[in-house]
């Protein structure tokens, strides 16, 4: 993974992360003596925040802190393993998968090289039943549920890149007890993630692993220039219903958003199927205007976005006291905290 260059428009920015996974990303460097908060400021990230049980951060953000933080310690793995993720690691993962003529072949060769580079996981795919079921064996050492989330994301993020697709969860457990924020990891990977489970497993259609790997080689530079941000938020497949929504919704300010039925009509499609296709993606309509309603939020107040009256106004609430309940519901703090943190971050 590399310096995200400003993540200048290589990758789409919009989502945020839950400040407990920020907290579990620089719990291993803080121990080591590392000066986090001097990372977290330089990433955009005020300290402060973390205090929040509800805050958030951008995804720009969070992958800039990932980048850093991989410098610090010359471990692209958050410290997490006994043995280092050295940096330039992912890119040569990468090399090694885009090679490859099919997913399955790819997800075998991903595999096999983070076995290589982690002492504390012992990855194994299996083929049984029409499912690929991806186990992950402890070593010696038992990792903390987010360097399983880590290894989790990482392969995800890639093979989704790698057929140009969004790869759907069947199923995914977690070897340790559900977090308090479990909500979030269930938001990162659908609502199929269970905890408390005897390994990590992750399944996916075995079907797809006969998919045709479409990136090339000359690709991977554009890849691992938007890296981690491009796969912090789940792979979003441009043409799927969600992808579809988003962009009807961010033709027009959030005050005139259609009905779903208007929004329906204008993609060509009944209202109940639309209605069952977004279920399948695990999105929503009234979800989707939520969450892109809190990343513009977040992006003005962070930005020159005017003071929190208009940009109440411009994202459609009625009322600022209105603003200021659905943003404290979204991040756990009021619209003005967050300015003056973001302010603080940014100088």
């Amino acid at each position: 993974m590399e310096e995200p260059a400003e993540l200048s428009g290589a990758v789409d920015m919009r989502g945020s992360i839950a400040v407990q996974f920020v907290a579990d990303a620089i719990g291993e460097a803080r121990r080591r003596g590392h000066d986090v908060d001097a990372m977290l400021l330089a990433a955009g990230i005020p300290p402060g925040r973390l205090t929040s049980s509800r805050g958030r951060v951008s995804v720009g953000e969070y992958a800039r802190l990932w980048a850093r933080l991989a410098d610090a310690m010359d471990d692209e793995f958050f410290g997490l393993d006994r043995h280092p993720m050295r940096r330039g690691s992912f890119r040569l993962m990468s090399q090694a998968a885009v090679g490859a003529a099919t997913l399955g072949q790819a997800l075998r060769r991903i595999v096999r090289f983070l076995r290589l580079v982690l002492d504390d996981f012992h990855g194994e795919l299996v083929v049984a039943d029409g499912a690929a079921t991806l186990t992950l064996r402890q070593g010696v050492a038992a990792a903390p549920l987010f360097a399983h989330g880590t290894y989790v994301t990482l392969v995800l993020g890639l093979i989704c890149w790698l057929v140009d697709r969004r790869i759907p969860v069947q199923a995914l457990a977690f070897a340790h007890p559900a977090p308090a924020h479990a909500d979030e990891y269930r938001l990162l990977y659908g609502e199929v993630t269970r905890f408390g489970a005897d390994a990590t497993r992750l399944v996916i259609d075995g079907a797809l692993l006969d998919l045709p790997v479409v990136r090339r080689t000359a690709d991977l530079d554009a890849f691992l220039a938007g890296a981690p941000a491009n796969f912090l938020v789940r792979y979003r497949n441009p043409h799927s219903h969600s992808a579809r929504v988003r962009r009807e919704l961010r033709r027009a300010p959030p005050a005139d958003w259609p009905a779903f039925d208007a929004i329906a009509g204008r993609l060509g499609i009944a209202p109940t199927t639309l209605r069952r296709r977004l279920a399948d993606e695990g999105q929503s309509y009234q979800g989707l205007k939520d969450a892109l309603r809190r990343d513009q939020a977040m992006e003005l107040l962070a930005g020159e976005g005017g003071n929190i009256h208009d940009i109440a106004h411009a994202l459609g609430f009625a009322e600022p006291s209105a603003f200021h309940r659905a943003f404290r519901k979204w991040t756990g703090s009021s619209p003005g905290a967050y300015r003056a943190g973001a302010a603080d971050g940014a100088g």
